[in-house]
């Protein structure tokens, strides 16, 4: 039998331990995050490039105007920062003094801690906490003490959560609302796989948890500082033996997948319908991201692609040497490449199939593609905003330079430009489309039959009964 969830206290309010995860580039906005605190919980405005609005209500599309990349990083900030800004505003608007609002961000993405004071300097009283994941936020504590607001840092091991402790948290701990454990293989978006860790062998998230349990009281944080359980959540009687478990301490649920599909979720309809036919299995944990991560989304023929675009790479020598004694003649237009007599064949193949340039890799392998889709690759890299901190895409970097020093990746691809196209409208099959792992539970559950999309209000209402 369920046993049930109590409320906890959260920044001053009592709120129930359910938590909107923050989806970023507009796929959780002020409407969702507003109905996810009207109904008790903590919703969560996404700060990563969020929609501003202009006097009639529509959304200010982000056009880039400037020619180079520095410039057009400094228009990136401020779009970022009024989107936020206007979507704090109208979530407290919404959630009319229940539950709790929170903003995400991601403390890789270009300008964060610009964005971060800037939107907090504009919210004060409006924002409870601030979730920030996907990188090593050092400085959440320091800039969240700044405004008063609560952190909570997004980890995916009891060790991160130490370095992060060790070297910044433990200076400002009355402040660290709540610690979100983000499961490396279940949660969707971009995930905290360490370089130890196999992406093919799920680890039970049961001892990690239990483990950033015993580390958080090494620091001697009491046992009603919450870990947030955050990837594959989705019924609550599942995790029934996690709930009032001493070993455990207070535990809350953030739930990323599940509030695509409700009335007020921002996503385009299109999207929400291709939900409901996903199948176990459907969701790829791929390490194309420009960002270096790991990333969790559904294996649509945009993801089948770029795993094909990978496939098509050879190894090459810039002179002859060991195995690599055959000179690649298609391609490459006369350039000393030397490679394998199988990699030759290979690439012989791939010419003839139209795929008829060869674009070089930061790892000394040559990726074949046709024309069109190296037009593409070369303008998105050429329109870089500078999105992230460092992308491996365009080879941007947000440093003196600008540039990571090592040759831009044509394997990946401009995340912002197809995370911007799919949450506002663009083809659900050609654009990448982040879901967490428990996504075919939309095509199974029968709270969702006959096609039912919820509101938030009976979404939350239906969790709490441990459905």
């Amino acid at each position: 039998m369920f046993k049930g969830l109590s409320p906890i206290q959260y920044h001053g309010r009592e709120v129930w331990p359910l938590v909107e995860g923050g989806k970023g580039v507009a796929a959780t906005n002020h409407a969702s995050a507003g109905a996810w605190a009207a109904a008790g919980g903590i919703g969560t405005v996404s700060a990563v490039n969020a929609d501003s609005y202009d006097a009639d209500g529509k959304i200010i599309p982000q056009v880039y105007k400037a020619l180079t990349r520095r410039e057009r990083h400094e228009e990136l900030i401020a779009y970022a920062i009024e989107g936020a800004v206007q979507q704090v505003q109208r979530a407290w608007d919404i959630a009319n003094g229940k539950g709790a609002i929170n903003i995400n961000v991601l403390w890789e993405m270009g300008g964060a801690q610009r964005i971060l004071h800037g939107v907090l300097e504009r919210t004060k009283g409006l924002v409870s906490g601030v979730t920030c994941g996907a990188g090593m936020p050092y400085k959440l504590s320091e800039i969240a003490s700044h405004y008063g607001v609560s952190y909570l840092p997004i980890v995916s091991s009891a060790r991160a959560f130490r370095a992060l402790w060790k070297r910044a948290y433990s200076k400002a701990q009355d402040l660290l609302a709540a610690v979100v454990y983000e499961d490396p293989w279940l949660a969707g978006g971009h995930n905290g796989l360490s370089n130890a860790e196999d992406p093919l062998q799920p680890q039970d998230p049961y001892p990690r948890v239990k483990a950033l349990r015993e580390t958080m009281r090494e620091g001697g944080l009491p046992d009603t500082v919450p870990i947030v359980m955050a990837g594959g959540v989705w019924y609550l009687r599942d995790w029934n033996d996690w709930i009032d478990n001493p070993e455990l301490g207070t535990i809350a649920f953030q739930f990323g997948t599940r509030p695509l599909l409700t009335k007020e979720s921002p996503i385009p309809e299109a999207w929400k319908a291709k939900l409901m036919t996903l199948e176990e299995g459907d969701v790829l944990l791929h390490r194309f991201s420009p960002t270096g991560f790991y990333s969790s989304a559904v294996r649509n023929p945009f993801l089948r692609e770029l795993e094909a675009r990978s496939e098509r790479q050879i190894p090459y020598s810039t002179e002859e040497a060991g195995d690599h004694t055959f000179q690649l003649d298609v391609g490459v237009k006369g350039k000393n490449f030397w490679v394998t007599r199988n990699d030759l064949l290979r690439a012989r193949e791939w010419f003839g199939r139209g795929y008829t340039s060869a674009l070089k890799t930061p790892d000394n392998t040559l990726v074949f593609v046709g024309d069109e889709e190296k037009g593409m690759i070369r303008k998105d890299q050429a329109d870089c905003m500078g999105c992230l901190s460092q992308c491996q895409f365009s080879s941007w970097a947000d440093t003196e330079t600008n540039s990571t020093g090592r040759l831009a990746d044509p394997r990946s691809f401009c995340i912002q430009k197809t995370l911007q196209e799919i949450a506002h409208g663009g083809d659900v099959d050609r654009n990448l489309m982040f879901a967490g792992h428990s996504a075919f539970n939309f095509k199974k559950d029968p709270f969702y039959s006959n096609g039912f999309v919820p509101s938030v209000k009976q979404l939350v209402d239906r969790i709490l009964t441990g459905d």
